[in-house]
């Protein structure tokens, strides 16, 4: 496949800062990160490489939630909105690099870190010489809270943390891991050296080409309590904010593959000509398509407003606009992680037998949807999600 420039990614209307960000950022990976080198990628052990990651910073991937203080800063002062930009075009090329674990945990510590913890990691993570993952879900597709087993304990003056996680992203190559684990109270959240004594990581591959995922186990890692992100105990909150912000890049990023993968397969269909005409022609096809360019406008529009509501949710969740939050993030899981990977997968239909070749490069696009599909939550997981919500708001 080859990008075009013509067409719109999330947020749907940019300004002249943001669109001037958005072609910066896919010219760079057209010229940096094309998918022959994706595809070279396959049999790297990272899945990228760290000098190309350092590049890729230097655009201000990973500065967007770092405070100025800090060598940070946002286009618009909505870095979410901003961070979606970054995440669709991504999406376009199937690119590799950890940008939604390291702006998760660079959000976090800007959130809820200590001052001393964000001098000591954001500017690293801003400039790309450290990185870090967030270490959220555990063995068994356990994404929330409620069903944790990881526990971060806070005794004279330490913290221990035992238990594993697991779906880490970018866990073979952190230098941070941020651990959300059952704390007295309520959830806590530690940042813990990844070559801390008891930490052992086992990395993983997945479908995709170039994300590499891992489980992480914790035996009785002792820190400092300053190790403790926010306070000890009370970190719901800003663990249901981050994780909306992680579902926001990552839808972002599955309308960038569902939108480059449709436009490729419009042209195909206009180039393949079958009974003396091209079947992008053909009345079906022409209805199957519409089809996926709604679906695509509504997954652009929820994806925006899960951005905006990251941006604007206030991080002790009180109020209408906290539960508004929870609610719309997995709305748009539900409905994006679903929509998205049917777009592909039709695509992969109309291409015929072409497009489940090696040589062609759909079945990319169709690794990183699956892959999105499945992380944070599968879309079916969002929606019992949902219903749950309904039940404690009394809607059901």
């Amino acid at each position: 496949m080859t990008t075009t420039s013509a067409s719109s990614s999330v947020p749907l209307e940019l300004s002249d800062e943001q669109a001037f960000f958005r072609d910066t950022t896919r010219k760079f990976l057209e010229a940096e990160a094309p998918l022959t080198t994706v595809r070279a990628l396959h049999d790297d052990p990272d899945g990228f490489g760290r000098d190309w990651w350092r590049a890729a910073t230097s655009l201000g991937w990973t500065s967007l939630f770092v405070p100025e203080a800090h060598g940070g800063g946002s286009l618009s002062g909505a870095p979410a909105a901003d961070a979606t930009i970054v995440a669709a075009e991504l999406g376009r090329l199937v690119s590799p690099g950890p940008f939604l674990p390291v702006n998760v945990v660079a959000a976090a510590l800007t959130w809820s870190g200590s001052p001393a913890q964000a001098e000591a990691v954001l500017p690293g993570l801003a400039s790309g010489a450290s990185l870090a993952a967030w270490a959220l879900a555990e063995p068994g597709d356990r994404w929330f809270a409620d069903a944790f087993t990881t526990t971060a304990t806070v005794a004279g003056g330490t913290v221990t943390v035992h238990g594993e996680k697991a779906y880490v992203e970018a866990a073979g190559v952190a230098d941070h891991l941020l651990v959300t684990a059952r704390g007295d109270g309520g959830l806590t959240q530690v940042l813990v050296p990844a070559d801390a004594a008891g930490v052992v990581v086992t990395r993983g591959r997945s479908v995709d080409l170039t994300r590499r995922y891992g489980r992480v186990r914790f035996d009785g890692v002792r820190l400092p309590v300053d190790a403790v992100v926010g306070e000890p105990g009370g970190a719901s909150a800003a663990v249901e904010r981050q994780l909306q912000l992680a579902l926001a890049l990552q839808c972002a990023e599955l309308v960038g593959v569902a939108e480059r993968t449709l436009e490729t397969t419009i042209e195909y269909g206009r180039d393949r000509i079958a009974f003396g005409r091209p079947i992008a022609s053909f009345q079906a096809l022409k209805h199957r398509m519409a089809d996926m360019a709604m679906w695509l406008e509504g997954a652009k529009a929820v994806t925006e407003a899960l951005a905006a509501a990251v941006d604007g949710a206030p991080i002790d969740g009180a109020g209408d606009q906290g539960v508004d939050g929870t609610r719309l993030a997995s709305v748009a899981k539900a409905y994006v992680g679903r929509h998205c990977l049917d777009i592909v997968d039709d695509c992969v239909q109309i291409t015929g037998g072409l497009g489940v070749t090696w040589e062609h490069d759909i079945h990319l696009y169709n690794r990183r949807a699956v892959v999105d599909r499945a992380m944070f939550g599968s879309p079916e997981l969002h929606r019992l999600r949902l219903l749950e919500l309904l039940d404690e708001e009394g809607g059901a």
